[in-house]
């Protein structure tokens, strides 16, 4: 599609405002809108390499419908390589392995109406991707019925047509997403958490790991959020979660900024009838 003048326009200004929220945050800012697909480590990979005069901090502003995990790790481990501290922003949602990649930063940014999500991992299946804890959730509930022989013939007819090799793809893609959640948390979200708030007894690893666990199983525990697309807000995180959550309202020239920044963004891609999309200072 060729560029009209008013898209060099939004260019432009998608520019400026990512200029302005790297003042703001006094950090090196990297924007991803869209779902987490094969290609996009590379991506992210050249935007980063493309980054001159680098600070020691990296601000992501995150929105995402889900995506693969194994990619996320790619991505979390090419982002490390280059930075010590992250802070994610999700101006409105981060779900499923977008949840996964905004709990890997030191530090979430969100507001009233940002949402993250369920860590249901995701697997192409027939050119699209699909939740995997549905199927495995679905397997279990056939599989007590069968126990019990209290299968239907439709039930009995669909347990026949699962596949185990899937299944078993499937399970491993959950044991995983649990898996590198728990690491992230540990190690940087948790990094210098060193007093409990209210006895005031010294942290250790141990405690980060456990408190993590506990995270990834509400995270994935499907009878708490009834669906894959449920967004669970800031005060939900707050409070059933217990993760610390920094309210962008709190800071109004970086709420201003990543609004902006947000809804123009928004606005090319749907222009350019573009899907996903990259942004750093120096790659476009």
């Amino acid at each position: 599609m060729p560029m009209l003048p008013l898209d060099d326009h939004l260019k432009a200004s998608l520019e400026r405002y990512l200029h302005e929220l790297e003042e703001v945050m006094d950090a090196d800012v990297l924007a991803y809108f869209g779902p987490i697909v094969y290609g996009l480590d590379d991506g992210v990979r050249q935007a980063l390499d493309a980054l001159e005069d680098r600070r020691g901090h990296l601000a992501v502003i995150l929105e995402c419908p889900g995506g693969i995990v194994e990619v996320v790790e790619r991505i979390v481990d090419t982002i490390r390589h280059a930075y010590d501290t992250v802070t994610a922003i999700v101006p409105d949602r981060a779900m499923s392995a977008g949840t996964v990649l905004a709990l890997s930063a030191d530090r979430i940014v969100m507001d009233h109406y940002s949402r993250l999500g369920p860590i249901d991992p995701q697997i192409w299946r027939n050119d699209r991707l699909v939740p995997a804890l549905a199927f495995l959730n679905q397997y279990e509930k056939l599989k007590e019925k069968a126990q019990k022989n209290e299968l239907t013939t439709v039930e009995f007819a669909l347990l026949q047509k699962l596949d185990l090799g899937e299944l078993y793809e499937f399970e491993q893609a959950r044991e995983l997403t649990i898996e590198l959640l728990v690491k992230w948390l540990s190690k940087y979200k948790f990094g210098t958490w060193t007093e409990t708030g209210t006895r005031k007894v010294a942290v250790t690893a141990e405690m980060k790991s456990q408190r993590a666990e506990e995270i990834a199983a509400l995270l994935n525990d499907t009878d708490r959020w009834h669906s894959h697309s449920r967004g669970i807000g800031m005060d939900t995180l707050r409070s059933e979660l217990r993760l610390r959550i920094d309210d962008m309202d709190e800071q109004p020239d970086l709420a201003s900024s990543v609004r902006q920044y947000h809804r123009l963004l928004r606005d090319y891609m749907r222009r350019q009838e573009i899907t996903n999309f990259v942004h750093t200072r120096g790659f476009f």
